[in-house]
């Protein structure tokens, strides 16, 4: 007998981990109203051009491959490594989990087929080189330089920001030596694209950017992953090639009207977007501009360093560099019960995160935040559920102290 299940019913929660974020109400508003449409229909295709050129503002670029990929951060980051190939020299700088992915990520792409074979999940491609960076540090650009000196890659792989170890890595020394040696730097933009203030042209050592559509962009997570290409990185796919299709650069770009190196008035056939993503990844990005780059950055981190001082009068350290994301640890009374905190607070409707590799610490974030109610919002719901594991908290000094911050800041403006 087939069994039925009752409708899904997801309740309303506060997402304040490291992403994706709260998605906010005038996206889904556009997504929910966007009629019924053809793919190819005028409005469709005239808002994925429009998307295209707000990405490029964004981004902070004349790239004419800029576009978006369809799926999550790990589809754009996909398509931007789709590029290295079986054999490539490979320089990957990793301090955190998800720089840790993208090294896997890239081990696998320049692995051999006999690389490949001898271990399909997890190969040790000899022309790839994982330069690892301790938990809790920044990569600099003297382990960059120190590295490329070393291997003379062809590419060089770093995270800006990894939400992995809360740590915002060295971009301008990233691309500078990266020119300096004449390697193609490739960036995941993933945790900074729509929070940090950059234009990717003031970076011209790297030549492949991708970000994601849940953090900084805040759209819903399955519309689109942000990527933009050089035209050198272009002539290096057409030149050689890449083992994709979904993922390709060039042909991706196809589906944006971006065919052979240009802009065409109206976007040939696409891979049926669809016109719900394309009205909502379009509100996202206006709502984004509309606040504006330089604004939104200075609003992050305003209010981080307001959350940052609020746990660390509870007795937490931080020790993240980020400006969307808290990392700390415990009170040394709490140490060692950071996943049991977490369990507790996502229980509450509160989605707080531990790190996913060692040290266990505890994430939280605000993406999507920027208010005082929000961050006392946070820092309440933090509060009570380090009192009710025993925690020697003075709930009302905190919220006291966060308020005359608050009144503070408004009274200087």
């Amino acid at each position: 007998m087939t069994k039925i299940f009752p409708a899904l019913s997801i309740p309303e929660t506060l997402a304040a981990g490291p992403g994706p974020g709260n998605t906010d109400a005038r996206v889904l508003a556009a997504f929910a109203r966007a009629g019924t449409a053809d793919h190819m229909q005028a409005d469709v295709l005239r808002g994925m051009i429009e998307c295209k050129e707000m990405l490029r503002t964004l981004f902070g670029t004349a790239n004419i491959h800029t576009f978006g990929v369809g799926g999550t951060g790990f589809s754009g980051l996909d398509c931007m490594l789709s590029a290295i190939l079986p054999g490539d020299k490979v320089v990957v700088f990793v301090n955190g989990t998800f720089s840790g992915i993208d090294g896997l990520t890239v081990r696998m792409k320049a692995a051999t087929r006999e690389e490949l074979a001898a271990n399909p999940l997890d190969p040790q491609a000899a022309s790839a080189t994982i330069v690892a960076v301790p938990h809790g540090q920044s990569v600099t650009e003297a382990v960059v330089e120190q590295a490329l000196a070393q291997h003379k890659p062809k590419w060089a792989l770093m995270a800006h920001w990894e939400t992995g170890s809360g740590r915002v890595n060295d971009l301008q020394g990233f691309s500078d030596a990266c020119r300096r040696h004449g390697v193609l730097g490739l960036v995941d933009a993933v945790s900074s694209l729509g929070i940090a203030d950059f234009s990717i042209d003031d970076y011209p050592g790297v030549h492949g950017w991708a970000s994601c559509p849940q953090k900084g962009v805040l759209c819903l997570p399955l519309t689109y992953a942000p990527v933009s290409f050089s035209d050198r990185y272009i002539a290096e796919v057409r030149a050689n090639g890449a083992a994709t299709y979904v993922h390709h650069p060039v042909l991706e770009a196809r589906h944006w009207g971006v065919i052979d190196g240009k802009d065409v008035p109206t976007p040939a056939y696409h891979r049926t977007h669809s016109g719900y993503a394309v009205a909502a990844f379009h509100e996202a990005l206006r709502l984004t501009l509309e606040h504006g780059r330089a604004q939104k950055a200075r609003d992050y981190a305003f209010h981080e360093s307001a959350l940052r001082w609020a746990v660390e009068e509870m007795g937490c350290t931080v020790t993240s560099n980020m400006t969307s994301l808290v990392v700390l640890n415990l009170p040394p009374a709490l140490a060692g019960r950071e996943k049991e905190l977490v369990q507790k607070c996502r229980a509450d409707g509160f989605g707080i995160w531990p790190t996913l590799s060692e040290p266990v610490q505890v994430r939280i974030g605000i993406l999507n935040q920027l208010g005082e109610a929000q961050i006392t919002d946070i820092v309440t719901r933090f509060a009570d559920a380090l009192i009710a594991l025993g925690g020697a908290v003075d709930k009302g000094a905190v919220l006291d102290g966060l308020a005359r911050r608050y009144r503070t800041a408004l009274a200087a403006e």
